[in-house]
């Protein structure tokens, strides 16, 4: 007999922390649809405590999904814990994680408290969260960097009082691969209640070790849950990747002897949705996902792919989602190959209305450009969903001007709430030109701290997508635009980001 890992996927929560990577209800609710189908067993939908909006996130996530548990973070105190438990009340199956600092750093400078206050407060929080869930998850924030003794007293005393999942997580990515793996053996050897609990582990990869952390926190320590993201998506250099933990099990399960869940093949679409939504776009050479993940460009790897496939490739690309006709419809297409299309990439949406528009949309595309790509598609369906929230600014045209030796201009008119407003600027470019026209009108103050341009697919042709992230009074949002034009996906990617700052949603830093 094997043993089931248990994938425990909290891009909604920890990946959100990442700068400008919010996201609305409605965007954690489509993820959440994808993370289902994907067969992910936890989602942790987020911190319910941290605002009413993230409140509103998971109970609607709770009240949606059914065939994966939905987790909320909570703080070790009843308020946080309470408020978890009222947004899981729908939950076919609901589980609380509740934390706090344990290692000596973090007692002494941010929570100023005593490893003997940090001890009863675990314990009260376990005990009150188990009388409102069955199911209660506990982390010792910067356990890694924990006293081993300290946490073994804290973790036992948890146990007893109903913890069903340990986890420890790696807060700051400072372990090392066979040293993370002997500290998660060691406790589970120490500690005489270990196994009334499944043994989880939380990576970050600020040395790029993450998956490998993680790898060994399961081979070596013994850990029957992996808590991961989406493209690795979250704060500083991000999270365990929750695409290269699947794919590395399930190819080398040979070694790891491990069952999944996870049906691989809608990894593809959960990355393209995230990095879509999130405007964190996918390096090319990222492992299972990044556009050249499976392309050989070495004479003797081709020729070797073509003899036999298993010469240089370990996985198949349709296994995660990868398809070789990537071609899907054109301006002939009709509403029901749409339809249908959506429908294989992942994509629900609520009412007819809503794909009457998404292929007015596509129509209005294909008549632009001959050949509609799935990566088209998704970024059309996700810039539809942004108009369907009814946002308070909206692209409507835009003109430019650039001439060698001449300084670029630029109009552009969009709405405001409403109504139609105009605003001209030069600049030293069409882009800057066209952003500056609309700050002009606007006047956010805003800084801008990134701006990048992705193709959507392969040729001329493609649709430009752009990031655009930017800072203002201490926030940071990302807004992502998409055109075959690459300035008018630059005037709508910054239209997006100014959407974003209007939101004034305060949040509570969780654990890293």
């Amino acid at each position: 007999m094997t043993d089931k890992l248990i994938i425990f996927d909290t891009t909604l929560r920890d990946g959100e922390q990442s700068p400008g990577a919010s996201m609305t209800r409605d965007e954690k609710l489509r993820i959440a649809r994808q993370l289902e189908r994907l067969k992910v067993d936890v989602i942790e939908a987020g911190f319910a405590a941290s605002s009413n909006g993230d409140f509103e996130a998971v109970q609607l996530i709770a009240n949606t999904i059914k065939d994966s548990t939905i987790c909320s973070l909570s703080r070790a105190n009843d308020r946080d814990i309470s408020r978890a438990a009222e947004a899981l009340k729908g939950a076919n199956r609901a589980r609380i994680h509740t934390f706090i600092a344990t290692s000596a750093l973090h007692m002494e400078k941010k929570l100023r408290m005593t490893p003997d206050q940090v001890f009863e407060q675990a314990k009260q929080a376990v005990r009150f969260a188990r009388n409102l869930v069955e199911d209660v998850e506990f982390s010792p924030e910067d356990g890694y960097r924990s006293d081993p003794d300290f946490l073994c007293r804290v973790l036992e005393a948890v146990i007893k009082e109903g913890a069903t999942t340990i986890n420890v997580p790696d807060t700051v990515g400072y372990a090392i691969p066979e040293l993370y793996g002997s500290f998660l053996l060691d406790l589970r050897t120490r500690i005489p209640n270990s196994d009334k609990a499944i043994w989880s582990v939380h990576c970050h990869n600020d040395l790029g070790m993450a998956v490998a952390n993680s790898l060994a926190g399961v081979k070596i320590g013994g850990a029957r849950q992996v808590e991961c993201t989406i493209n690795g998506l979250g704060e500083r250099a991000g999270n365990c990747s929750l695409e290269e933990i699947v794919m590395a099990v399930k190819t080398r399960r040979d070694y790891f002897g491990l069952e999944l869940g996870i049906d691989a093949r809608h990894i593809l679409a959960a990355s393209r949705m995230v990095s879509q939504t999130t405007g964190f776009v996918v390096q090319p050479n990222k492992a299972v996902v990044g556009a050249n993940a499976f392309a050989h460009a070495s004479g003797i790897h081709q020729d070797g792919v073509l003899k036999a496939r298993d010469t240089y490739e370990i996985m198949r690309a349709e296994d995660v989602g990868w398809s070789a006709n990537k071609i899907v419809l054109g301006k002939l297409s009709g509403r029901n190959a749409f339809k249908q299309r959506l429908q294989e990439l992942g994509v629900q949406m609520e009412s007819e209305a809503e794909i009457n528009a998404a292929f007015a949309r596509f129509k209005e595309l294909a008549d632009r450009k001959s050949e509609i790509f799935d990566e088209d598609i998704l970024a059309l369906v996700s810039e539809e969903n942004v108009l369907h929230d009814k946002e308070q600014y909206a692209f409507v045209s835009l003109s430019q001007h650039s001439e060698t030796g001449e300084r670029p201009q630029a109009s552009i008119v969009f709405t405001v709430d409403g109504r139609e407003v105009k605003g001209a600027s030069e600049g030293n470019g069409p882009v800057d030109a066209s952003l500056k026209a609309i700050e002009a009108h606007v006047k956010s103050g805003a800084e801008m701290v990134l701006y990048s341009v992705n193709a959507i697919s392969g040729s001329t042709e493609s649709q430009g997508e752009v990031t655009v992230r930017l800072q203002n009074s201490g926030r940071v949002v990302n807004g992502v635009g998409a055109d075959p034009d690459i300035v008018v996906a630059s005037a709508k990617a910054y239209l997006s980001a100014l959407n974003k700052l209007q939101s004034k949603a305060d949040r509570v830093a969780a654990q890293g």
